[in-house]
C-alpha cells in the first residue's frame, strides 16, 4: 500500500477510515539489551494473526532510544518489522498498514521520513514535541516538508509525556495539508481533543480519520459523536493507535468491531442502547488496566515496562528489560498488574497467544 500514485494514497485513505486497532509495537530485548530478532518478529506475527489493521513501529513504545548513534536500531526494527509482516501476511490476509514513528527538529525528522519510505512504510506518525519554541507557522512549514516525502498522521502528544500544546488553528492549518491522512489525538484532555475534533469539522474534509490516543478514554472517543458544523454529519473516531493496544490486541479488534456497529447503526432495534451500556462499562476497566499498566501514578515512568510485563508473562517477551537499564517498573507497579490481570482476564489474549506461540516464535 506504499503510497507510489494517486490511487495508493487513495487506497491508504480508504483503510484509515474504515477503521483499524494499530498497535504500538514493542521493542524485544535480550538480557543484554541487545534485538532479539525471533521475539521481535513473534510480536509481529501476534499482531498480525490477531487481526490489527496496521502497526506503528519506532515510536515512544519502541523506545526513543533506537535512534541513539551508539544504540543504531531505528533501520533495523524498521526493517525487521516490515520484513515480518511481507513474509507472514502473504498467504494469510492482507498486510497491516505500516506507520513509522518520525521525531525531531526538521532536519532529523525528514531524514527519518526519507528512511522510512525508502523501506516501504506507508505513513509517518508525525511527532513535534522537539520543536517546543516553534509557532504554528514554523510547525505547519515542518509538517508540510515532511508530508512532501510520505503521507503523514498528526499527532497531538500529552504534554505530561513530552508533547506540547496544539491550539485549534495549528490543527485547522494543519487540515490544509494535502497528504494528511489521519490525526492520532492523545492529549489526555477532553478540551485539546475537541480542538482536533472542532478542527477537522471546520475544515470540511472527509478523508481524514481519527484515532484515538486516549488510553484514559478509548471506549468513549469511539462512540462519541462530535460536533459538527452544520450538523450531519458528526464528526468520530475511526480506531485507535495505541500502546495500550500492544497487549490484548485481538480483544481490540473485537471491542472495536463492536463500537462501529453501534456508530454505524447495524444493531437490531432496541439493542443499540444496552450495547452502548456494555461498551462504556467495558471502556472503564479498559481505563483500569491501563492505569496498571501505564503507570499515570507515577508520571507514566514504568509504561513501556508494564507492558513488556504482560507480554514476558505472556511467554512474548523474554523479560521487560528497556534500552535504558534505569527505565522499570515504578514500586507498587507489580501488584496493580497482578490485580488487573486477574480481574480482568477477558481484556488479554492468553489462550490465544498459548495456541499460536510455538509457530511465530519458529
Amino acid at each position: 500500500m506504499a503510497d507510489s500514485d494517486a490511487g495508493g494514497l487513495i487506497e491508504l485513505r480508504r483503510a484509515f477510515l474504515r477503521g483499524m486497532v494499530i498497535p504500538a509495537h514493542p521493542l524485544a530485548l535480550t538480557a543484554e539489551r541487545q534485538l532479539d530478532e525471533r521475539r521481535q518478529v513473534a510480536l509481529t506475527r501476534y499482531y498480525c494473526d490477531a487481526g490489527a489493521g496496521g502497526l506503528a513501529v519506532a515510536v515512544h513504545t519502541t523506545q526513543f532510544e533506537i535512534r541513539r548513534p551508539e544504540v543504531g536500531l531505528l533501520r533495523p526494527v524498521l526493517e525487521l518489522a516490515s520484513q515480518a509482516v511481507q513474509n507472514w501476511c502473504r498467504a494469510r490476509q492482507p498486510r497491516p498498514v505500516l506507520v513509522a514513528g518520525v521525531v525531531g527538529a526538521t532536519k532529523q525528522a525528514l531524514n527519518e521520513a526519507e528512511l522510512a519510505a525508502s523501506i516501504g512504510y506507508d505513513a509517518a506518525l508525525l511527532s513535534l514535541a522537539a520543536m517546543r519554541d516553534a509557532d504554528n507557522a514554523a510547525l505547519i512549514d515542518h509538517c508540510r516538508r515532511v508530508a512532501d516525502i510520505i503521507p503523514i498522521v498528526g499527532f497531538y502528544l500529552q504534554p505530561a509525556v513530552g508533547g506540547r500544546p496544539l491550539d485549534r488553528h495549528f490543527w485547522r492549518s494543519f487540515l490544509d495539508i494535502d497528504r494528511v491522512v489521519a490525526i492520532k489525538v492523545a492529549p489526555f484532555d477532553r478540551y485539546r481533543t475537541l480542538d482536533v475534533t472542532g478542527a477537522l469539522a471546520e475544515s470540511g474534509r472527509h478523508d481524514v480519520a481519527l484515532y484515538t490516543g486516549n488510553d484514559d478514554a478509548i471506549v468513549p472517543d469511539l462512540l462519541t459523536p462530535f460536533p459538527s458544523v452544520d450538523g450531519e454529519p458528526r464528526v468520530q473516531f475511526q480506531g485507535g493507535l495505541l500502546g495500550q493496544w500492544a497487549v490484548g490486541t485481538r480483544r481490540a479488534v473485537g471491542l472495536l468491531h463492536r463500537c462501529h456497529a453501534v456508530v454505524r447503526h447495524e444493531l437490531a432495534a432496541g439493542e443499540e442502547g444496552a450495547e452502548t451500556l456494555r461498551l462504556l462499562a467495558l471502556g472503564a476497566e479498559l481505563t483500569d488496566l491501563n492505569a496498571a499498566l501505564f503507570d499515570p501514578a507515577n508520571g507514566f515512568a514504568g509504561c513501556i515496562a508494564g507492558i513488556h510485563e504482560v507480554l514476558r508473562r505472556q511467554g512474548l517477551l523474554a523479560g521487560r528489560w528497556c534500552l535504558n537499564p534505569e527505565e522499570d517498573l515504578s514500586p507498587g507497579q507489580i501488584e496493580a498488574i497482578d490485580r488487573v490481570l486477574a480481574r480482568y482476564p477477558h481484556l488479554m489474549d492468553d489462550e490465544f497467544i498459548a495456541e499460536r506461540l510455538d509457530d511465530w516464535m519458529r
